[in-house]
Formats: C-alpha cells, sequence, structure tokens
C-alpha cells in the first residue's frame, strides 16, 4: 500500500527524502481517483526501497495541494531532491506513473 501522507508529514517525507516520490493528491469522493488508487499501491509495491510512493488526501491535507498548484484531482506529482520534477493530471496508464518516477532515478 503506497504510503499516506500529510501536511504533518509532507515535508519530511517527500521533500527531505533521498530518493525519487511520487505522490498522488487524491479524495475519496473523487472518481478518477478510484482509478489511479490501485495503480499507486502496486506501483508502491513495486518500488519499495528504491521510490516513497505514497497519496495525500486533498480534503485532510491542503497545505501542499495548494503550494504545488493542485486544481484537479487526481493529480500525481514526482519530486527529486525535494524539487517537484513532474506532474500527471487525470488519469494515465501505469507506464507514464512508472517512466515518471525512472526519469528522476
Amino acid at each position: 500500500m503506497a504510503l499516506e501522507i500529510t501536511d504533518a508529514t509532507f515535508d519530511q517525507v517527500v521533500l527531505q527524502s533521498d530518493k525519487p516520490v511520487l505522490v498522488d493528491f487524491w479524495a475519496a469522493w473523487c472518481g478518477p481517483c478510484r482509478m489511479v488508487g490501485p495503480i499507486i499501491d502496486e506501483l508502491s509495491n513495486e518500488y519499495e526501497g528504491k521510490a516513497v510512493v505514497g497519496k495525500v488526501d486533498v480534503d485532510a491535507n491542503q497545505e501542499f495541494a495548494a503550494k504545488f498548484g493542485v486544481r484537479n484531482i487526481p493529480t500525481v506529482l514526482v519530486f527529486k531532491g525535494g524539487e517537484l520534477v513532474g506532474r500527471q493530471v487525470g488519469v494515465a496508464p501505469k507506464q507514464t506513473y512508472a517512466d515518471a518516477i525512472d526519469a528522476a532515478m
């Protein structure tokens, strides 16, 4: 399962990570988010130890969604060395997300 990231843990888990980080900004009521969710969980297992894969519930955690301009969900952001290096808005194939992680390694 993907790591649950909150506003309180975002800085440490995402911005201070020494590994690439993929973050899925989602909400429980969002249909497309429910399509992306299982893909994110699969990537979490496949990249265990190589990258951090997590989710931010935008209803409960709005600070970093606002900071990084997340206006539509699902939005998946990729970070490397604390810097935003990739963005995918809307549903995409699993390979799109995997390629984004690979590019940040």
